[in-house]
């Protein structure tokens, strides 16, 4: 049994992980953004869990959780960066405490810091594991990517002006379904980066990327990961369509214990990248299955960028945690 770090474990796919690693006998250590989250989620969960506050829209609270984890010294089998957030239909940006726009902020700075600073603890578990939760929506090819404006980073040009812009491209006119394909795009390009450095600086680590598919509740329409409408009775129709008449969505329960298995036996047991993907093959069939990223996900240079880049802006060395290469 090991301790098992997991963002984003308060709701949705996480919660359901959560709570079968729980029964499975793991530790789980659960940021949660505020104590009233935190408090809910513990009397949701009953087990070895701990509730650190972490607000991912604010990378003062990212450092300040990571110290705290870093002073108990616990080491830290799995790290699971699964949190998510999506705004659909805005057309003006939000912002996080540091002025980044918040999808950037949340789904992939907060987490790249907390991966950063949080890597000597990975570091002193022997067989020790980091799982990141991504969207096929990365991939302008996929059927999701296909919808709205294509994901893509250009050369950056947003990341390095810092705050105040509110796409990665640099581009003027804001669009948050972008925003949102495009943190999924730099959550693949960050995993890749990350088992590069560690294998080039012989500690070689499994970083496992993976797409849950499109995820919509049994119940209702709500809110879904991959949300294209952020109207209720919108996203109540899409639901009826896309779950009860197409069949082609995944539950939470279903996506959650995909997660749980590739938190607890990943698919590939050797070190390195991998990628899997929650695939629609037809109505009422979906595999879970290796894949191959989109071609700007597999960009060597791209990942090597993003990664200095989204360091600088959390005021990090881009060596932190483990040796620059």
């Amino acid at each position: 049994m090991g301790h098992i770090l997991l963002t984003g474990g308060s709701s949705g796919i996480g919660f359901e992980a959560a709570a079968l690693l729980l029964q499975a006998g793991h530790r789980l250590t659960l940021p949660c953004r505020n104590a009233a989250q935190a408090a809910a989620l513990a009397q949701r969960l009953r087990g070895p869990i701990t509730t650190p506050i972490c607000d991912l829209a604010d990378l003062a609270s990212v450092e300040q959780c990571a110290q705290a984890l870093l002073a108990a010294a616990e080491p830290i089998d799995a790290l699971v960066l699964n949190a998510g957030l999506q705004y659909s239909g805005s057309s003006a940006p939000r912002w996080s405490a540091q002025g980044f726009e918040l999808t950037l902020a949340v789904n992939h700075l907060a987490h790249q810091a907390l991966l950063q600073r949080l890597l000597p603890l990975l570091l002193l578990s022997p067989a020790a594991r980091v799982v990141v939760t991504t969207s096929e929506v990365h991939d302008p090819s996929s059927q999701g990517g296909k919808v709205g404006r294509p994901a893509g980073l250009g050369d950056l040009a947003g990341l390095r002006q810092g705050p105040g812009a509110g796409l990665l491209d640099g581009s003027a006119l804001f669009n948050a379904e972008k925003a949102y394909k495009d943190s999924k795009l730099c959550n693949l390009l960050m995993a890749r980066e990350l088992e590069r450095r560690l294998r080039e600086q012989g500690r070689p680590m499994p970083v496992l990327a993976w797409s849950p598919g499109l995820v919509i509740p049994r119940s209702s329409g709500g809110f879904f990961r991959d949300s294209r409408l952020n109207n209720p009775f919108g996203q109540a129709l899409f639901a009826l369509v896309a779950r009860d008449l197409l069949r082609v969505t995944a539950t939470p329960q279903r996506a959650g214990a995909l997660l749980a298995g590739l938190v607890e036996e990943p698919p590939e047991a050797a070190s390195g990248f991998h990628y899997w993907s929650n695939r629609v093959l037809g109505p009422g069939r979906l595999r879970f299955e290796a894949s191959q990223p989109s071609a700007e996900a597999r960009c060597d240079r791209l990942a090597r960028d993003l990664w200095c880049l989204s360091a600088q802006a959390a005021g990090l060395d881009p060596g932190a945690g483990i040796a620059a290469t």
